[in-house]
């Protein structure tokens, strides 16, 4: 591995005016320090712009996008990566914060691991709430903050495909070669994480660091509590996302997978009333039952 690689950390703020200084200044005090920072705004409400362009003042070195307009994190991120030097890529929110130590230990985990198709390395998350206090942590911990239950690594595509919580996101570090082969997020979709997830395990291994590496900051607000919300577009990125799945399962034992994800789906569409997804899921869900009963059925 090179040896002082560039790490471009890309920071989407949105109405986080509140948040967006104490995100920026834990990139900068990071132990680690070739660090490009690139912070894009999707047209917040509030005045994040002004706080951050006062910021940027006394740190040039910081690459600052305005949108003229709203367009979403897919888009906003796939602006910010096409611009990007790092040989490795932090998608950071701006309420949430890198410990200190984040990219060094990130960094090392490239530099050490066994898998030699390494694309994305993560650990654990502490949740905060809004005024910065504990809440819990992404993966339950022990009295050393070691993770209690096993993590998935290497290939883990069939383990992601059956349940969207088996990995932290926010904790990641991606090699930009992943984003260049992937082209980026999918801006046809809301949220990102999982689709590209999903995407980047078929064709590379991800590794697991035991460790706490950032602070996730849960708002009333955020996009991620609009999950189950009917009236949301989150809801249909999730179908989409997992219909898109179909044509990149190789087995019957990957469609069995991605079923245990779509009964979820289902399970949660009727209990929250979103028939229309509803009917779209079972159809799914029709689908692969179909295809898993033909690949039985034929002759070895």
């Amino acid at each position: 591995m090179q040896e002082n690689p560039i790490v471009s950390v890309v920071c989407l703020c949105y109405n986080h005016s509140n948040f967006v200084i104490e995100s920026l200044k834990s990139i900068q005090n990071q132990t680690y320090e070739n660090i490009e920072i690139i912070i894009i705004d999707d047209f917040s409400a509030d005045n994040s712009v002004k706080i951050i362009n006062e910021f940027v003042e006394n740190s040039p070195k910081i690459k600052f996008i305005v949108n003229k307009k709203n367009i979403g994190n897919t888009k906003s991120f796939n602006q910010a990566l096409r611009i990007a030097k790092g040989k490795y890529i932090i998608d950071l929110a701006a309420d949430d914060v890198l410990i200190p130590n984040c990219i060094d230990l990130q960094l090392d985990k490239f530099n050490k691991s066994k898998f030699p198709n390494l694309g994305i390395v993560y650990g654990n998350a502490e949740n905060i709430l809004e005024n910065g206090e504990h809440d819990s942590y992404y993966f339950k911990i022990n009295n050393e903050k070691k993770v209690i239950n096993k993590i998935a690594t290497g290939d883990v595509y069939q383990t992601i495909i059956s349940s969207g919580n088996n990995f932290c996101s926010v904790s990641a570090m991606i090699k930009k070669t992943v984003f260049d082969d992937l082209t980026g997020y999918d801006e046809s979709l809301v949220y990102e994480d999982l689709d590209f997830w999903i995407r980047a395990s078929r064709t590379y291994e991800i590794d697991f660091i035991d460790a706490i590496l950032v602070k996730k900051r849960i708002l009333k607000n955020s996009l991620g509590s609009q999950f189950l919300n009917k009236n949301h577009k989150i809801n249909e990125s999730t179908y989409l996302i997992l219909k898109k799945a179909t044509s990149l399962n190789k087995s019957k034992t990957e469609d069995l997978s991605l079923l245990t994800r779509i009964n979820y789906e289902i399970f949660n569409c009727y209990k929250y009333k979103i028939y229309r997804l509803l009917i779209k899921n079972l159809n799914l869900k029709i689908y692969l039952n179909f295809r898993i009963l033909f690949s039985f059925l034929k002759p070895k």
